[in-house]
């Protein structure tokens, strides 16, 4: 699949999230359980507007080091914690981003693509990355994912 990579000024998002520190291997496993405490949460306050999955990824230092994830839902406003469930605000700044459209197996290919991209245009990823997830579809091939990496 062939990933069209645009650059994007964004504002931070604020999302209602449980954070996990997993392996990258793990994250499989680690998201689930994550989510499943933050639509309990959401279900009992409606007054969030909540919206779309969204993955926030803090990068470590070195590759493959267990990484601090923020595995949230959008919402439209602040709120105060309650339990594991934290108000967290994605970053703001320049980033590249691309859309991958199919199955979340294949999510990697699209991560690919934009970290070809950064290094073929010299640009430094920044300290974070988040996938929002769209609207579920029973079709995967229909499944759309937004990936954007913030820009140094």
């Amino acid at each position: 699949m062939q990933y069209a990579i645009k650059l994007e000024s964004v504002q931070s998002e604020l999302i209602a999230a449980v954070r996990a520190t997993v392996p990258p291997r793990d994250i499989s496993r680690a998201w689930k359980p994550a989510l499943d405490q933050v639509w309990g949460f959401l279900k009992k306050h409606e007054e969030l507007g909540h919206q779309h999955n969204l993955f926030l990824y803090h990068h470590p230092e070195g590759s493959g080091e267990e990484m601090n994830i923020d595995f949230g839902v959008q919402v439209t406003r602040r709120f105060e914690p309650e339990g594991n469930v934290r108000c967290v605000e994605t970053p703001s700044g320049e980033v590249a981003t691309t859309l991958h459209v199919g199955p979340y197996e294949h999510l990697r290919a699209a991560h690919d693509a934009l970290q070809a991209w950064c290094v073929s245009h010299r640009r430094k990823i920044g300290p974070a990355s988040w996938e929002i997830y769209g609207d579920w579809n029973n079709d995967p091939a229909q499944l759309e994912t937004t990936i954007k990496y913030l820009l140094l």
